[in-house]
C-alpha cells in the first residue's frame, strides 16, 4: 500500500526515540504531511510501511484517524 501522506503515523503513536507521545503530532511533521527529517528520520519511522490499519482507520479528518488508531489500539492520550 502506499503512503496516503494522511500524517496519522506521525501523530497518533508514541515514539519514543523522538520523544513524541501518544495522540501529539510530530515536531518533525510538516504541514503538507511529509516528515521535515526524512533523510534523517529514526528507524521506526524508516522502517514503517503502509498496511491494511490505514484503511481500517480512514476518516476525513486527521482528528477523526487519530481517534480512530487510538480507539483500535486502546490507547489513551
Amino acid at each position: 500500500m502506499n503512503c496516503r501522506r494522511c500524517a496519522t503515523c506521525c501523530t497518533a503513536p508514541d515514539i519514543s526515540t523522538l520523544s513524541k507521545p501518544v495522540g501529539e503530532p510530530c515536531l518533525h511533521l510538516g504541514t503538507n504531511g511529509s516528515c521535515l527529517i526524512y533523510p534523517t528520520r529514526p528507524a521506526v519511522c524508516r522502517d514503517y510501511v503502509s498496511d491494511e490499519i490505514c484503511d481500517l482507520i480512514d476518516a476525513p479528518t486527521l482528528e477523526e484517524r487519530v481517534a480512530n488508531y487510538l480507539q483500535l489500539f486502546s490507547l489513551h492520550r
